[in-house]
């Protein structure tokens, strides 16, 4: 089955992964909280995430690591809705994801010009998500969570965690399509209501996720279950989650979402040689 998706009438086909490019305009996030504060060091960063071959940005208004603060609709829209209008002033082709579960912020995003939404948590947190997307026609990324970004890490017990995935995908899914959604990513979800020991369960197992015939997101950048495990910081994780993107990409990721555009790309090319 071919994976492609419509972005903007630009079809992207994803039977070559793909590069999405992290850009957080938080103060808290866990790795880059607050290192992009001004209009020059944002610009200067799609820039480089551009050239050096990121197919898609993503643009996230709400840190979503455990224990994050939680901020208002309004304060989300002020800090994604201008940083949209302005990488589109300097680079119009981008092609923006907005990183959000709240189905205002998603409308007011691509209205600013954003072409696909990303969802933490599928709809689950704002029963007004899906609508919203069918009625936006943007390709819809839907995360495997429970809970909250605030209570999530309070969510572990799983019967079967693959099935358990697989089950929250399919009725996810159903529910896309019953709204006439047709372009649809699926993330597991890598950290979000998960151990670290669940974390690489779901990573060895990653290809049964296949079954879905959708296109797989994955984020690992530079994550706890990498650096925990190395006891190093975020900031020294990046062998380590060139390590994990390797492996994800062998089992059939179709898009890294990564803070280090140049290595995830070193992994694409490295990977698909075997394929030839």
């Amino acid at each position: 089955m071919s994976k492609t998706i419509n972005c903007k009438g630009q079809l992207i086909d994803l039977n070559q992964p793909k590069i999405m490019g992290i850009l957080n305009v938080t103060p808290d996030s866990f790795y880059d909280g607050g290192n992009y504060k001004n209009s020059m060091a944002i610009v200067s960063q799609v820039k480089n995430m551009i050239e050096q071959g990121a197919t898609f940005i993503d643009v996230g208004g709400y840190s979503s690591r455990p224990n994050a603060d939680d901020i208002s609709v309004a304060e989300e829209l002020d800090r994604v809705v201008p940083i949209i209008e302005l990488i589109l002033k300097e680079f119009p082709e981008t092609l923006i994801s907005v990183d959000t579960f709240r189905s205002e912020v998603a409308e007011q995003a691509v209205n600013a010009g954003a072409c696909l939404v990303n969802d933490i948590s599928a709809g689950h947190l704002d029963e007004n998500m899906l609508s919203t997307i069918a009625k936006l026609n943007v390709p819809y990324i839907m995360m495997h969570m429970k809970g909250t970004p605030q209570t999530m890490q309070q969510f572990i017990n799983y019967s079967n965690l693959l099935k358990d995935i697989l089950f929250y995908f399919s009725e996810r899914m159903a529910k896309a399509r019953a709204l006439g959604i047709v372009d649809m990513i699926i993330d597991p979800g890598f950290g979000f209501a998960k151990t670290i020991a669940q974390n690489y369960e779901l990573l060895n197992k990653l290809e049964l996720l296949k079954i879905t015939e959708l296109p797989i997101l994955v984020g690992l950048s530079r994550k706890s279950m990498i650096y925990k495990s190395l006891d190093i910081s975020p900031e020294e994780a990046l062998n380590g989650t060139t390590v994990l993107n390797t492996i994800a990409l062998q089992k059939g990721a179709t898009i890294l979402r990564v803070h280090d555009v140049k290595e995830a790309m070193e992994c694409i090319t490295l990977t698909q040689q075997l394929q030839t």
